[in-house]
């Protein structure tokens, strides 16, 4: 089968759907996502003056819900915040509960989980630049909820809560979504070569 062919037959797909169909399989891929987002969490760099720290949760996140779909990296995600919230310690830095400032980032990645997941399955992670427009939406997602639940969680005004909750952490993201312009993309060629 010529490459075209290949690519117009896995038109609609996300990555997890090249494995095949079952529900042992979602089950294994949503528990898998939301273990990854957990583990990611615990690489996490305090930043001074900010209650949020540098983490490579916001990274989990959105590639669990691109690779998976909006479905099951929603699904992967409720996992990770419900997990938590019942006192498993792995969110940023070994948190849990509901009581972070930073908690709003987490409802943040449910939301954009689905809304890159959705973008996925209609091609968005199957080039560099276009994989590059669904991190960045993502995480302009992840920022209009977390923010604001950073600034009423804190009392801090918004433009406080915008210098300590999304300023120091526009490099970072720029960095994340370059990695995932090669990561996405070069999936979907391997993919192809199979």
């Amino acid at each position: 089968m010529s490459t075209a062919a290949v690519t117009s037959a896995r038109s609609g797909q996300v990555l997890a759907d090249l494995i095949p169909a079952s529900r042992v399989r979602d089950a294994a891929l949503v528990l898998g996502g939301a273990a990854l987002t957990g583990l990611a969490a615990q690489i996490a760099v305090p930043v001074p003056g900010s209650p949020v720290p540098v983490t490579g949760q916001t990274f989990a996140a959105l590639l669990v819900g691109t690779a998976l779909g909006a479905r099951r990296g929603f699904a992967s995600l409720a996992v990770y915040a419900l997990v938590g919230m019942a006192g498993v310690p792995w969110f940023a830095e070994g948190g849990s509960g509901m009581a972070m400032p930073s908690f709003g980032y987490i409802l943040g990645m449910l939301l954009a989980s689905v809304v890159v997941g959705a973008l996925a399955r209609r091609g968005a992670d199957r080039s560099a630049w276009r994989t590059a427009g669904t991190m960045v939406l993502g995480s302009a997602i992840i920022y209009a909820v977390g923010v604001p639940y950073l600034a009423l969680a804190t009392g801090m005004s918004a433009s406080a809560a915008i210098a300590a909750g999304l300023t120091p952490f526009l490099i970072g993201d720029a960095l994340k979504a370059a990695l995932a312009m090669g990561v996405l993309p070069t999936a979907w060629k391997l993919a192809d070569k199979r």
